[in-house]
C-alpha cells in the first residue's frame, strides 16, 4: 500500500507544471554569461596565425590537399556585436590571404568570446573564399559574415 501510495505521490509530482526560476535562483544560480568584450583586433598575429594553422590542417586532413597560408594582409573590421549586448560578443573581419598556390582570394572571419578550447579564451571562425569545399559558408563564405 505504501508503494502504491508513494509511487501516486511520485507521478503526481512529475505531471505539475513546471515552476519559473525563483528570484533567488535568478540572481545566484541562472546568472548566465558575463561578457567582457574584450577581443584581440583582426590584425592580431595569434588570430591569423590560427587561421593559417586551422586552414592548412583542415585542407590536409578532409581534402587531401597540400594548400596552406602564406600570408594574411589587408585585415579590416566589417563590425563588433552586430546583434547587441546580450549576445556573444564577436569582431567580424575580412582580409586578404595569399596561399601557397599563388593566388589571392578574401578570408572571413569572426574572433568571439569564450568559444575557444573548452571556452576558457577567444575562438576564431573562418571562410577562404573559394576553398569551402563542404560548402559549411556557402554561399561564397556569405555566412561567416554578419
Amino acid at each position: 500500500m505504501r508503494i502504491a501510495g508513494l509511487a501516486a505521490v511520485l507521478l503526481a509530482a512529475s505531471c505539475a507544471p513546471a515552476l519559473a526560476a525563483s528570484a533567488l535562483e535568478k540572481n545566484f544560480w541562472l546568472s548566465g554569461p558575463n561578457y567582457d568584450g574584450i577581443l584581440p583586433h583582426c590584425a592580431d598575429k595569434a588570430v591569423s596565425d590560427e587561421i593559417a594553422a586551422r586552414f592548412s590542417r583542415k585542407e590536409a586532413k578532409y581534402w587531401h590537399s597540400n594548400l596552406a597560408i602564406q600570408q594574411i594582409d589587408r585585415h579590416r573590421q566589417v563590425a563588433f556585436s552586430p546583434w547587441g549586448p546580450s549576445y556573444i560578443p564577436r569582431r567580424f573581419c575580412v582580409a586578404r590571404v595569399l596561399t601557397n598556390d599563388g593566388h589571392y582570394r578574401r578570408v572571413s572571419y569572426s574572433i568571439a568570446e569564450d568559444t575557444g578550447w573548452i571556452g576558457a579564451s577567444w575562438g576564431v571562425e573562418w571562410c577562404v573564399d573559394g576553398t569551402d569545399h563542404n560548402l559549411a559558408y556557402a554561399p561564397a563564405c556569405k555566412m561567416a559574415r554578419p
